[in-house]
């Protein structure tokens, strides 16, 4: 019999209660909110000369916007109304758009946020179409919800700086890494210097607007926040398992990059090196932290704990047999699930 993929279980799994399943449950409210953002879009583009395609299906399914649906489902576990969430929910997607188009440049590769009939090879200039546009609807965004929701034009503008500011603390720290680090800190100075900022605090970037436009208490959101905030850095820590040794050529800082640097044994880290300018390394760098038994297991351990953390503290209690699936899809992913799959043997 053929194992479900994760997605799918997330998608249909029940607890066998009452309670629906609530991906199901918000698939409408998440495709509602892609669709305003790609309507904006179209409009922010019309006459441009540059024109924007119908979105395809994938554009829609849950599997390339499962951040933004549990960044919806902590909308959903902080009671805001429907159409609040679908708002803010099309709001992440331009602040979507505008990370993912930085990252695009910063790593020379294009994921796409928006479908134009631009050439492909032009991936930069796609990039910066993306942010620019992304940029645009969520201002757009904001005055319709102005005019629907009695803003101010000071609060308009105070919300859109809120959100600036959620993503700034990121890039000032990708802009410390740009010309190389100069020294490999310890692995929790890691986690707590670097990856604070570059992923724990953009994973609350989506409660940014929210925070500014609603009347909530902190013991509803603080949780949701810390929770987010812990599944971030468990995918960073995944992502840097994956992306060692692309870190180390660009002298960026790595978790474990530090574990090896600071294991008790120098030598580990010299035999890192030597893998590192072997042409393994080079052509299978995703095969060079299976080297390193301790450091990928410490690793892995670590992603692990911040994951289950993260996510049971986000998923209401009848949804918590969500967490293994979930842990699982992210892990699949981030391309990390071989990692995460050793804990078991």
């Amino acid at each position: 019999m053929k194992t479900p993929s994760p997605i799918k279980t997330i998608e249909h799994q029940t607890d066998g209660s009452e309670a629906p399943n609530p991906f199901a449950m918000l698939t409408g409210e998440l495709s509602s909110a892609l669709s305003l953002y790609w309507s904006a879009a179209a409009r922010v583009l019309n006459g441009s000369g540059i024109t924007l395609r119908d979105p395809t299906p994938e554009f829609f399914s849950l599997e390339n916007n499962f951040f933004s649906a549990l960044f919806l489902y902590s909308y959903y576990r902080a009671n805001l109304a429907p159409p609040r969430r679908i708002l803010y929910a099309a709001i992440n997607q331009c602040l979507r758009g505008m990370v993912t188009g930085c990252d695009n440049i910063l790593d020379d590769e294009y994921k796409k946020t928006l479908e134009t009939d631009l050439p492909p090879p032009a991936t930069r200039i796609r990039s910066i179409l993306d942010i620019m546009v992304s940029d645009r609807v969520l201002f757009e965004l904001l005055l319709q919800s102005d005019q629907t929701n009695g803003l101010t034009h000071e609060t308009v503008l105070a919300v859109s700086s809120a959100s600036l500011r959620a993503l700034a603390g990121s890039g000032k720290q990708e802009a410390s890494e740009e010309g190389g680090i100069e020294q490999r800190l310890a692995p929790e100075t890691v986690l707590c210097a670097v990856h604070h900022y570059k992923t724990g605090l953009l994973f609350q970037a989506p409660w940014a607007v929210p925070a500014a436009m609603e009347s909530l208490q902190d013991s509803v959101v603080t949780p949701l926040l810390e929770a987010l905030y812990r599944i971030g850095i468990g995918c960073q820590i995944m992502d840097d398992m994956v992306d060692l040794p692309t870190d180390l050529r660009q002298g960026r800082h790595n978790y474990v990059a530090s574990l090896i640097y600071h294991d008790p044994d120098p030598a580990e880290w010299t035999r890192l090196q030597a893998g590192l300018a072997s042409d393994r390394g080079r052509e299978q760098g995703i095969d060079l932290l299976a080297q390193f038994e301790h450091a990928r297991r410490t690793a892995a351990q670590s992603a692990r704990y911040f994951l289950e953390a993260g996510t049971r503290v986000l998923f209401a209690t009848p949804h918590q047999y969500l967490v293994e699936p979930t842990i699982s899809f992210l892990a699949g992913r981030l391309r990390a699930d071989r990692f995460l799959a050793d804990l078991a043997s």
